[in-house]
């Protein structure tokens, strides 16, 4: 499970690095929108298309900014640093589960093994939150059993 934390780790970040190129070209594709739009006889249609196109570009550029944020917090975790209790970096075996504690990247597959990428904010964390192996906890009113961190 130790060698596993280093290609969770590489999935996080491709998984931030395409929402990040999706935001940059939906950016783009929305600027490119917005330039082409030409006067046309019916007036108003024109500055609709191009608010259109300006709200678009905004919506993308908060995405952007959203992913930028996760890439650099997984840009502070070390995956190879060991861990002993629940806490960011760290790799979680327990009774519901695996759980990479980095971002909310959801079900990644590695290396055959399904894992959980969350985020320590997510609720199943905060209710693990600096636990070690052996150690149980109550997350919706069901006992969750931590086998083992790495």
């Amino acid at each position: 499970m130790s060698d596993l934390k280093p290609h969770l780790h590489a999935a996080c970040l491709a998984y931030v690095q395409q929402r990040i190129a999706a935001a940059q070209q939906a950016m783009q594709a929305a600027q490119e929108s917005a330039n082409s739009e030409t006067k046309s006889s019916a007036g108003d249609k024109y500055e609709t298309g191009r608010a259109m196109a300006h709200e678009e570009r905004n919506r993308n550029a908060v995405q952007l900014q959203e992913a930028l944020k996760l890439h650099a917090e997984l840009e502070r975790l070390n995956p190879a640093a060991p861990c002993d209790t629940v806490r960011p970096g760290a790799l979680v075996e327990t009774s519901l589960g695996r759980f990479y504690v980095s971002i909310s990247a959801g079900k990644l597959v590695v290396d055959g093994q399904e894992v959980f990428a969350v985020s320590p904010a997510a609720p199943v964390m905060a209710a693990l939150a600096g636990k070690r192996a052996g150690e149980q906890a109550v997350f919706n009113g069901k006992p969750v059993r931590i086998t083992a961190i790495r």
